[in-house]
Parts: structure tokens; sequence; C-alpha cells
């Protein structure tokens, strides 16, 4: 039988057809939301450069989860943004720190929510780096080592505060081994590590650091995050962690590093988290107030695909506003 040349597509029922065959879905279950809480009472303050992303001090910051709750979402990550920052930064493993409170409050009001930590030391110094400096005649320098015994006292003390899951994202050397042996010897041996595996230096930040209050004093950290061109090396960083113990690899960003994240799925079987950072969710926002683009659209696309590169998990501002696509999807 002979067909002919031109064929013709039926539009009715199409939608249908199309989720029958579709290879790829997003679910709230694969969301979790970032929140900041900050020192003080009263506040609920919106971040000029990420609209509807909000500081929450403690007595507030019960709105903010219970809206999250009811959507559905089932894990969030704190940041903390401390008054108190020294050199150090030891409101970071203080037990009685911003994070530390965060997490038991929370863990108070919603047991069943998964509390993952960020674990790290710049929003709690006073120069902003993920580190310990040193500052000699030739400049400063990062002490790898004695940060990472302040790191792993960090950890602890949000495991012991009620942290589900620790998630380091100070790119230090070894900082999985020895977050890993320092949960391992407080008790900690079934709190899974997150670890930011491949963290670039990036300019896609810049919003979180207004947010977090964590922009650098001096210098930058393109010594311990990694260049931008470099693929081969996010496969070594990864390695390297699993190798240490990692329960999660993590990409960060997102939308530049989807190729990334295609390599690290292709590679391991542990669980592949990606950030979809500031920017990127601050450019959709600022874009859609303009009413260039369909904000509900190029959302749910760029988590789709985020989802089809091979990502598990995905850390997102957009967290609540997709969860309610979804909703109202069904």
């Amino acid at each position: 039988m002979a067909y002919p040349l031109v064929r013709h597509r039926r539009l009715r029922n199409s939608a249908a057809l199309r989720n029958l065959v579709r290879e790829t879905s997003i679910e709230v279950n694969d969301f979790i939301a970032p929140i900041f809480v900050t020192e003080g009472e009263g506040v609920k303050d919106e971040i000029s450069s990420m609209p509807g992303v909000f500081h929450w001090s403690l007595d507030t910051l019960e709105q903010e989860l219970a809206e999250i709750v009811d959507l559905g979402i089932q894990s969030v990550l704190v940041f903390g943004v401390p008054n108190h920052k020294d050199a150090t930064g030891t409101s970071a493993y203080d037990d009685n720190g911003i994070v530390q409170r965060a997490i038991r409050k929370i863990k108070a009001m919603y047991p069943e929510l998964v509390v993952v930590a960020d674990t790290c030391l710049c929003q709690f110094t006073d120069h902003g780096h993920c580190g310990v400096v040193h500052t000699t005649e030739c400049g400063a320098d990062i002490d790898n080592d004695e940060s990472l015994v302040l790191l792993t006292k960090a950890a602890v003390s949000q495991a012991r505060a009620g942290a589900d899951i620790i998630a380091p994202s100070n790119m230090m050397d070894g900082f999985v081994t020895a977050i890993r042996q320092g949960l391992d010897e407080a008790g900690f041996t079934n709190t899974p590590i997150m670890s930011y595996s491949v963290k670039f230096s990036s300019a896609y930040y810049g919003p979180f650091r207004e947010a977090a209050h964590s922009s650098p004093q001096f210098g930058d950290r393109k010594t311990y995050q990694m260049d931008p061109a470099n693929a081969r090396e996010a496969l070594r960083e990864a390695q390297t962690d699993v190798e240490e113990g990692a329960d999660f690899l993590m990409v960060k960003p997102g939308l530049a590093y989807l190729d990334i994240v295609r390599m690290l799925r292709d590679r391991y079987s542990l669980p592949i988290v990606i950030y979809n950072v500031s920017a990127e969710y601050s450019m959709v926002k600022a874009a859609a107030q303009q009413g260039w683009i369909d904000e509900k659209a190029i959302v749910l696309e760029t988590l789709i695909g985020m989802k089809r590169a091979g990502a598990d998990l995905i850390i997102t501002y957009h967290a609540k506003d997709a969860a309610r696509w979804l909703q109202e999807n069904r």
C-alpha cells in the first residue's frame, strides 16, 4: 500500500496522547525548598533581588512552613543569617545558633518534614569566605585542614539539633571524609551527607549572597570553587566524594551545567541533586514581571529539563509555585 508523502496530525485528544507517552515527569516530591532564617522578631522581609523569597525570624517561620507542608513539599534546606560574625564563624557551630534553633523549631512543628542543613562558614564569618583565612605578606589563604575541623563541628551541631541530612557546600578538600567521621563519632551514623560535589565558581550566585549576607569581603572563591569550563574535573570531584562516603551528589548551579548532571547520572547510582540557584530564579521572575515570558510555562519546562538531564531532586526557589501549578494540572 502506498502512503501519501504528506501526513496530517489530528488535534483532538493530543494532550491525553502526549501524557500516555511522556518519558519524564516532575512531582512535588522532587522539590527541596530553601528557607532563610534570621535573628529578631516579627521578621518577614522580602529579598529585593528574589521576589517571593523572604527572610523569616523564628516566630514568623511557621507561616512559611505551613504553606510548604500544605503544598505537599516534603523537604526544606535551611540557611541561617546570624547577628554575630567573626573570623572563624563560631555561630555556625554554636548549639544555640540561628540554624540550630531553626532546625529544632521545624522538627517540633513538623516532625515528618525532611530538614537539610547547609553546612558552610561563609554566612558566619566576618570575611565571607567558606573557611578559615590566614593573612600573610603575600595575601590571604584558606587553611583547608583547620576549616575542616570547624565544618565538622558545625555538621555535628546541626545533626544534634535534629537535621535529617547534612549538606556541606564549602568545597574544602576532604570535607566528606571529615564530616562523615565526625558524625559517626558523635553517634549520627545514620545521618546522610548531601555533598555539594560539583560546585562551580559562578556568576549565578549573586542574589543568594544578598539573601545570605555572605559576599566575600575581599578576593573571591575561585581557588576552592570550580572553573565553569571544566567537565572532567567535575567527574574527579564527584568520584572523590563517592569514595569518601557521600550519600547524594549535587551539581550547582543548574541550567548551565545540565551536561554535568547527565555525566554523573550515567556514572553513579547515588541520588543526583541539582540546585536551581538564585540568579536562575531571579531572571525568570524579572522577565515575568515585565510580561516578557509565561512564568508558569518557563519554570515547569526548566524543571522538567533538569529531571530529564538526570536529576532525582531539585533544590529550587520555585518550589512553592511549581507545587501549586502541578496541583492545578491534575
